[in-house]
């Protein structure tokens, strides 16, 4: 298992910026694709974006494509979210997930594929 602990979140006027964290434990954090998902009361869990293992492949959703940014240290055994130019439709509970499949290359965007998950943290963009 490999444990994850989201933070970062709060409140942010719409325009502003937030960057999230996810610290990891256990397993390896750096034989993982990981991503990043989001969900708010009585909706599906939604995929925000996700990366390789290494670092070097992102994807991520249309509605979020250009305004965030999702990256890694695998020194620190950490995932990061920048989210700049947020909306009120960005008002969520934001989790980071990983993918266990040992090094693959695969960036799924279904919750299915990934195997653990944070806590979450709440983001709230007020207008």
């Amino acid at each position: 298992q490999v444990q994850l602990v989201e933070s970062g979140g709060g409140l942010v006027q719409a325009g502003g910026s937030l960057r999230l964290s996810c610290a990891a434990s256990g397993r390896t954090f750096r034989n993982y694709a990981m991503g990043w998902f989001r969900q708010t009361p009585g909706k599906e869990r939604e995929f925000v974006a996700a990366i390789n293992w290494s670092g070097d492949s992102t994807r991520y959703a249309d509605s979020v494509k250009g305004r965030f940014t999702i990256s890694r240290d695998n020194a620190e055994s950490t995932l990061y979210l920048r989210m700049n130019e947020l909306k009120p439709e960005d008002t969520a509970v934001y989790y980071c997930a990983a993918d266990l499949r040992w090094r693959t290359y695969a960036l799924t965007f279904v919750p299915e594929a990934y195997s653990q998950w944070g806590q979450g943290t709440q983001v709230t963009v007020s207008s």
